[in-house]
């Protein structure tokens, strides 16, 4: 039984029947509990130590992978803390320099640099296991003053245009990871320096910040908007505390951040230390923003929430817009995400189209991949989902930057048995499932009635911020100085915790000896004490008082916020008539300049129909054959790389590839019956010999997963009835042809005979 088995099964007559036990079960508890306590005590000190030596170092991450710097963000010509550093692979785990490379970006959100990397199953970790160069882009803990948003954008292009020309000789551009906050700074990138990225990854970020379930998005209309922001960067004299943020993650779980993070050491403080020393580190390496940087964040982003609907704006008028973006978006979700959402993940889709139409326009390309119960930082960090998603997600996005312009899911499960060639060791299998924008909006479930409440409280926002800056800003300003902003950190709450409690306090010496030594003559309780059992019911019984408080407190936030930004008085405070049934956003698609796009572009596909050849046909017979299944899983597309190369397909360049797969893969999502009517056309000007030889490879590559479905056999009749009448056909085009070459000349007249003696052209008989 393990130690934090309930008491509620204790058969405690037993123990009553026989006192003497029950003594010896005391003091047994009572010298382990003894034991532990120091033990926890001499842990958190080492935890204090750790915290003050990772604060001296000039550049303190996380990161478990050795790196070497390649470009620093401060000699850019708008200089930003951040910086680029290629991952050094481990020994025994060379990497292909013909592989793509991978760029991990680590999120800003209050922590340092490094969680991307933290584990040897973590995001770095797979694509070094999967053969790929890898860089890290990191930050400094101090931002260079006055630095913007923008500034960070301009960095990250730098940093992803110098990873591509590093490696020229790689199968595709840059593969991007975006975590949390740095996710959507890579979005943002990519809308406006599109041809640098290959395909990008974001895990764990907020898009669409109205969206979700997720209690935090009402801290801003609860407590009157940015103007407490501003507030912050002034008293911090032009610097923001990540610390404040780090709180506002630990309010989110109080039973997690008040009782059962510690009392988990406590209980097991045996095996537990470094695990929760590695993740200390992690959680207690507060960085500092620029006032500026996170009060556009705040104002445009959080509250604002204009990234998902293309209101930002450069410094130099370029829109921010998502559709721009090129390369194929996945985006990893988890329902168990208490922060980041599904919803806030996936609504910037339902917020820029309309429908699939409005999508394929716009040729993007977007995986969604969503888990079921890990938290935020498990996204990143859980040896399970370094194991599973972020590996096959590594080693099949090539496979992700094939697929045509639309929605895909895409769900990693258990590999069935039997598998053969590169995957026969592999326990999990990547699936990649077609969907809509419908689906997408049956997760996010879009509600006007909601978006009205935080248009308004956005409203109330940008006026109580303009009060502020009116009337106490210019107090606030002349009353802080560098030295108060860094007394005032010095005592924040977060940072307390990790100071008190070192080698610096006086007792701290005697604490280490006494736990050094009872390391050595430690004496563990039996698991099945009666009076441990009833510890870890205790403790259960306060996580679950904790867990409904936390629970009333966030429906009370809920009502609140309700109540106050659905009030007509507020509303109309804020602007909005009661009569009005229009969404507060404006839809970036509702322009009727945006749907003659559409219609134009629709056109434009709708012509590629008959352009092609003998290539574009076998495209278009597999991809009808597999639009039975629904979805596609990686052992074909391997099956299909490795027939494509067989057939002399090793010449062809990646973008070609990539380009070719992608137009007749979506020209069949479009209109089914009208590109297989034009393959006959596209047949041509072949060979027999090459229309069989093509006809079977889809064969071949459709029959490679075992016996075929009824619906899939028909499909793939059909597609062998018309290539081999294709074949037919060409075969009497040879065969005529020949004929025409051997028939004999018709005999020559005297004239002619003449004519040609003097050199004079004959002339052609009038048909």
């Amino acid at each position: 039984m393990d130690k934090t088995s309930a008491a509620s099964g204790q058969d405690w007559s037993r123990w009553l029947m026989d006192p003497a036990g029950l003594g010896a079960a005391a003091v047994e508890y009572a010298v382990d509990s003894w034991q532990r306590t120091l033990l926890y005590a001499d842990v958190r000190r080492e935890r204090g130590n750790q915290y003050r030596e990772h604060l001296r170092e000039r550049a303190p991450n996380v990161l478990g992978f050795e790196a070497e710097p390649v470009l620093s963000g401060l000699d850019l010509p708008r200089p930003v803390n951040y910086g680029l550093a290629r991952i050094l692979p481990p020994e025994g785990m060379p990497t292909d320099p013909t592989k793509r490379p991978f760029v991990v970006v680590d999120p800003r959100a209050g922590h340092g640099p490094g969680i991307g990397g933290f584990k040897p199953d973590s995001e770095i970790g797979a694509a070094l296991q999967a053969g790929h160069p890898c860089y890290f882009v990191g930050f400094l803990p101090n931002p260079v003053p006055g630095q913007t948003v923008e500034d960070v954008m301009r960095a990250e292009a730098a940093f992803v245009r110098e990873v591509g020309k590093l490696h020229p000789d790689s199968t595709g551009k840059p593969a991007v990871i975006g975590n949390c906050q740095a996710g959507w700074q890579i979005l943002m990138t990519a809308a406006v320096w599109p041809e640098l990225f290959g395909p990008i990854i974001v895990a764990g970020a907020p898009l669409s910040y109205w969206a979700g379930d997720n209690p935090m998005r009402y801290g801003g209309g609860l407590t009157g908007g940015s103007w407490l922001t501003a507030l912050a960067n002034d008293l911090g004299a032009g610097r923001f505390d990540g610390a404040w943020l780090v709180q506002n993650f630990e309010n989110l779980d109080p039973a997690n951040t008040l009782w059962s993070k510690q009392y988990n050491v406590y209980a097991h403080v045996d095996t537990e230390a470094a695990r929760y020393l590695g993740f200390e580190k992690y959680w207690g390496g507060h960085v500092l923003l620029d006032g500026g940087e996170m009060q556009y964040i705040v104002d445009n982003l959080f509250i604002g929430n204009k990234l998902a609907t293309a209101e930002l704006v450069t410094s130099d008028g370029v829109r921010i817009d998502l559709r721009d973006i090129r390369s194929p978006i996945v985006v990893f979700c988890s329902y168990g995400d208490n922060i980041t959402p599904p919803g806030q993940a996936l609504g910037w889709i339902t917020d820029l189209y309309r429908d699939d139409r409005d999508l394929i326009s716009h040729d993007q390309t977007i995986v969604y991949a969503t888990h079921d119960s890990i938290g935020h930082l498990g996204i990143f960090v859980s040896s399970n989902v370094g194991r599973k998603e972020h590996r096959k997600l590594a080693s099949n996005i090539d496979l992700i930057d094939m697929l045509p312009a639309g929605v895909f899911q895409a769900v990693v499960g258990d590999a069935p048995p039997g598998m053969e060639g590169e995957l026969a060791d592999d326990p999990f299998l990547l699936s990649i499932r077609g969907r809509s924008v419908e689906d997408v909006r049956a997760i996010v479930q879009p509600d006007t009635a909601s978006e009205r409440r935080f248009a308004a409280a956005a409203r109330v926002s940008e006026i109580n911020l303009a009060l502020y800056r009116n009337f106490l800003q210019p107090w606030v300003r002349s009353l802080s100085t560098p030295w108060s902003a860094r007394w005032l950190q010095s005592l924040h709450p977060m940072r307390t915790g990790y100071e008190a409690w070192s080698d610096e306090h006086p007792l701290a010496p005697m604490v280490a000896g006494l736990a050094k030594r009872l390391r050595q003559e430690r004496s563990q309780v039996s698991p099945d004490n009666p009076f441990l059992q009833t510890e870890a019911a205790m403790s259960q019984a306060v996580e679950q008082f904790l867990d409904r408080y936390r629970d009333h407190r966030d429906q009370i936030y809920r009502t609140a916020f309700e109540t106050i930004y659905g009030s007509p008085w507020m509303q109309a405070l804020a602007g909005q008539s009661v009569d009005e049934t229009t969404p507060p956003r404006p839809h970036p698609g509702d322009s009727p300049e945006h749907r003659a796009f559409i219609e134009r572009t629709i056109v434009q596909l709708h012509a590629l129909f008959d352009q092609g050849g003998l290539n574009e046909a076998g495209l278009r017979a597999l991809t009808f054959v597999l639009l039975a299944r629904g979805e596609a899983d990686e052992r074909l597309f391997r099956y299909a790389a490795n027939l494509v190369q067989a057939h002399g397909g090793t010449n062809l360049a990646h973008d070609d590839v990539r380009e070719r797969v992608r137009t007749q893969a979506l020209l069949m999502r479009m209109d089914v019956e009208a590109t297989i009517s034009a393959l006959p056309a596209l047949l041509a000007d072949a060979t027999a010999e090459q229309i069989r030889a093509t006809a079977m490879a889809v064969r071949d590559i459709v029959e490679s997963g075992g016996a075929l479905p009824a619906n899939e056999r028909q499909r793939l009749d059909r597609m062998l009835a018309i290539f081999e009448t294709a074949c037919s056909a060409a075969t009497v085009r040879a065969q005529g042809l020949a004929k025409r070459k051997k028939a004999p000349a018709p005999p020559q007249t005297k004239t002619a005979r003449r004519r040609a003696k003097q050199g004079v052209p004959t002339r052609r008989p009038r048909r």
